[in-house]
């Protein structure tokens, strides 16, 4: 019977696991390898070994309505878009809210997760920690959640490029980034459009004599904002439009979405188009290229001296400083080898989770993912079916069955994601939160939902999907998730309540009555002329056609 659970890391995922272990009756015991929670959003001036960082002036990619906990609405005050700062804060009220801190052990490192000598039996685990005074522990858990991330070893290529080692700049990673200070009046490449090269490469460019951003895919650059100045996420990640987009044609929706960009800046003129759909969530690198802030350029072949080669054999001289973007190795070293049996020495996840070859399955990873949408309903709901799975009310299917499905999975993503290491992070996010709140017994019931509250049904069928209604019905319940349905549109349009607006403009403003007047004129005339030319086509399309059937 599983009871004790290790919760290691106390970010956004180890506070959710924690919230979730003890609503289920459970003994969460977490530990953190640094004095305070937030993970990789605890912003910290210095990089420090294994552990996650972040740059100074990073936000969210993602809006709070979109993004919150499903019982935990963030304050209606909050800017839909926050500042990695405001994210801690939120953090703090989460962990405060639901009394969090008085199980999670601070400055203690997990060395080691091994099975026990009986663990086809009792599926129990020793874990070996080491405290703030360095004295090492044993403890003995029923089950493990892994929350560490796997933002914590960066990949560094510089063995892949001819020359870097007398390159007379400076080389560094993203992750020991934090501010454009020392590049300011320099000439520096930034390698890598993901989400990070993007929002380094634009910082960059408003202090530095010159920016390149190095490419070797490109990307489709998305703005956070959609129409009428909606949070892009909650216009666009609705039911309905799942539905939409598996019933289309993939070639037709993908038409339709490149079409829109290409609408609002040419991605072949600015040098952005990519080879594939990679994606990149960006307010601002188009208008830095406009200006000439930023260039963009091939990707990086090698170096000579101060100067920087590209693959179309384009040549940057007197670059002071290359930051590269290029992404982190997934690592767990406190974990047993034998997990780590992906074709890449990476942990092989049954639907992101669960160890195919772990029987009983009671240890998970959180977070070991990529989804085009919000990270924490999703870890928290990978937490909600863990804890389901560990309890015994939640069944897997046979290990064959399960690395069958994570083959078919990647080889599905493999045709967007040509990388296997990328194909294989990649999920769905309504689809694939669906498929956890069935194996849990709370996915919204739609058609129950239709006949009994069909105002809330057309809110969870045709408006943004937010992790309220994973709240509605079944184990978890909350009472206040429908409210937080019906006022989810208040929330985001409080942050814009700054300036009070007047209902009467002047005589001559956009909605006066003179204004109406002049655009009914206007559209009157558009129309009669459109009426014009219409009829004017029809009856020489009817004339020809008279004509042929002679």
């Amino acid at each position: 019977m599983v009871r004790r659970v290790a919760v290691v890391g106390a970010g956004c995922s180890g506070l959710a696991c924690i919230k979730i272990c003890v609503d289920e009756g459970l003994e969460p015991v977490c530990f953190e390898s640094s004095d305070d929670i937030g993970g990789m959003w605890n912003f910290r001036e210095t990089p420090e070994p294994d552990r996650t960082s972040i740059y100074r002036s990073l936000v969210v990619n993602t809006s709070k309505e979109m993004m919150c906990f499903s019982d935990f609405p963030m304050p209606s005050d909050y800017p839909n878009f926050m500042h990695n700062s405001q994210l801690l804060q939120y953090f703090r009220l989460y962990a405060e809210h639901f009394d969090l801190l008085r199980y999670i052990n601070f400055q203690t490192t997990v060395r080691s997760v091994l099975q026990r000598p009986d663990f086809s039996l009792s599926g129990q685990w020793e874990v070996v920690t080491i405290n703030k005074n360095g004295q090492e522990e044993r403890h003995i858990f029923d089950a493990i959640l892994v929350c560490s991330g796997h933002y914590t070893h960066p990949t560094l290529p510089l063995s892949d490029f001819q020359g870097h080692e007398t390159f007379s700049g400076r080389c560094l990673h993203s992750w020991e980034y934090k501010d454009a200070n020392a590049f300011t009046g320099k000439r520096v490449v930034v390698v890598g459009t993901g989400n990070s090269g993007g929002d380094i490469a634009v910082e960059i460019s408003r202090s530095a004599e010159k920016t390149f951003l190095s490419t070797r895919q490109g990307a489709w650059v998305l703005g956070r904002m959609s129409t009428n100045g909606v949070p892009l996420d909650i216009a666009v990640i609705k039911r309905i439009n799942n539905v939409l987009f598996q019933l289309l044609p993939k070639t037709l929706v993908n038409w339709a979405a490149e079409r829109a960009l290409n609408n609002k800046y040419d991605h072949i003129l600015y040098g952005l188009k990519p080879k594939h759909r990679n994606l990149m969530i960006n307010d601002d690198l188009p208008g830095r290229i406009l200006q000439g802030a930023i260039v963009m350029k091939n990707n990086l072949e090698g170096f000579k001296d101060s100067r920087v080669v590209f693959e179309d054999g384009t040549v940057e001289k007197n670059i002071d400083a290359v930051v590269f973007c290029t992404g982190y190795i997934a690592k767990f070293p406190f974990l047993p080898s034998t997990l780590s049996e992906g074709p890449y020495e990476e942990v092989t996840l049954y639907k992101r989770a669960f160890p195919p070859s772990l029987q009983p399955p009671t240890l998970a990873v959180m977070g070991l993912f990529q989804v085009k949408g919000p990270l924490m309903p999703t870890v928290e709901m990978q937490a909600r079916w863990a804890v389901k799975v560990f309890l015994g009310q939640s069944r897997l299917p046979t290990k064959e069955k399960m690395l069958d499905v994570i083959e078919s999975e990647r080889r599905r993503n493999m045709q967007s994601y040509p990388c296997p290491r990328q194909a294989v992070l990649q999920v769905d996010y309504i689809p694939y939160l669906d498929f956890m709140a069935g194996e849990v017994g709370v996915r919204p019931k739609l058609l129950r939902l239709f006949l009994r509250d069909p105002v809330l049904w057309a809110k969870v069928f045709f408006g943004p999907c937010t992790p309220y209604q994973y709240r509605l019905s079944g184990p978890g319940n909350w009472s206040g998730a429908r409210q937080a349905i019906f006022t989810q549109w208040e929330r985001v349009s409080q942050p814009f309540r700054t300036r009070e607006i007047p209902d009467n403009t002047s005589k001559f403003g956009l909605c006066s009555p003179f204004w109406v007047l002049m655009m009914s004129s206007v559209c009157h005339l558009k129309y009669v002329k459109m009426y014009k030319c219409t009829i004017f086509y029809l009856q020489f399309f009817l004339s020809n056609t008279h004509e042929k059937s002679k």
